[in-house]
């Protein structure tokens, strides 16, 4: 069979996470031979992780790697038979965590991602694509976020290792003219969403009849992204390897794009939610009401994202679409059925 008529072979790191199990199943449908490696890790329910990924392992076309990116002998066995493309969803997430144990942080999202990129340097992989972060643009308040500004200012370790991921990137594409695509991704949400996260803590919360905490007193914004958003980007960029920009000036750089073969690209709703009103709809699709707990902004949190998706747009065609009024009505359609509530 010629590599024109064979499937595409993917690897998904992070297959047994939130968005990267979702990555997975759209791949297969579309008929790419997909890996999926997973260290399965206990930073949140493992059954959640393990019920995503027996979805996957029932379908053909997809290949279960338990392993961990940091090991380095292992990560290179796996690649020994190639890849066309490589999406990194594998990460140590969460913001607040990251106060707590960022050693954590370091020997995934920089150690781990350093093993990756030569991995693909030496397999001589077609495209790479991994997941950044909105937590990238930390203390700035010029909104809405755009790629072209210059992101200096984290006020996570989480958004510093992110930040990290992309310098990384760019300096593997420079050197090695591996193409490399970074996607920051705005606050995700959906079916089969992480425990972590605001709107899953939120509408257990409440089917428990227990409070919520919601922090800065409810005076945040979110550019709420539905998971069917994100993956959709991610496909129409898997299948654009980064290329360099002719126009890029070293007199006037543009921080989204290079000389090299780099890129980064927003995946955000383009209108941001306040948090009171994410609630209003959360509690509209549970039938409850929420005791709510008003708490000051976190360490490392910020108020307000929005993303810039202009380049998004242009390159690929595609914007994000779903109101937050369906995303969530989907979630807890899900959240209902998994766990029976």
């Amino acid at each position: 069979m010629s590599t024109l008529d064979r499937p595409r072979r993917v690897l998904v790191t992070g297959a047994a996470g939130f968005i990267g199990y979702h990555l997975a199943a759209r791949l297969l449908a579309e008929g790419d031979a997909v890996v999926g490696l997973d260290n399965l890790n206990a930073y949140y329910d493992v059954s959640l992780k393990e019920a995503r990924l027996a979805r996957l392992v029932a379908q053909p076309g997809f290949t279960a790697a338990r392993l961990d990116l940091g090991d380095r002998a292992g990560l290179g066995a796996l690649f020994a038979d190639g890849f066309d493309l490589v999406v990194n969803l594998a990460a140590q997430a969460g913001v607040r965590y990251s106060l707590v144990n960022p050693q954590a942080y370091v020997d995934s999202n920089i150690t781990g991602f350093t093993n990756l990129l030569e991995c693909c340097r030496h397999a001589r992989v077609g495209h790479l694509v991994y997941a950044s972060s909105s937590s990238v643009y930390g203390a700035l308040t010029a909104t809405p976020f755009s790629v072209r500004q210059t992101v200096d200012h984290p006020v996570s370790l989480y958004a510093a290792t992110k930040k990290s991921n992309e310098l990384f990137a760019h300096t593997y594409s420079h050197l090695f003219g591996l193409p490399t695509t970074g996607v920051r991704f705005f606050t995700v949400y959906g079916p089969w969403g992480r425990p972590d996260m605001a709107m899953f803590l939120f509408a257990r919360a409440i089917l428990e009849g227990r409070p919520i905490d919601v922090f800065n007193d409810g005076r945040m914004e979110r550019d709420f992204t539905y998971i069917d958003d994100i993956v959709e980007g991610l496909v129409r960029l898997g299948r654009r390897p980064a290329a360099p920009d002719p126009a890029w000036d070293g007199a006037d750089p543009d921080p989204g794009t290079s000389a090299a073969p780099y890129r980064l690209y927003n995946i955000g709703n383009n209108r941001p939610v306040p948090l009171m009103r994410m609630i209003a709809v959360l509690e509209d699709c549970l039938g409850r009401q929420a005791e709510k707990r008003f708490l000051p902004l976190q360490p490392g949190d910020v108020p307000a994202t929005f993303a810039d998706i202009d380049d998004l747009r242009r390159d690929v065609g595609f914007e994000p679409s779903t109101p937050i009024e369906v995303g969530v009505e989907r979630f807890v359609r899900w959240y209902r059925d998994h766990y029976r509530v």
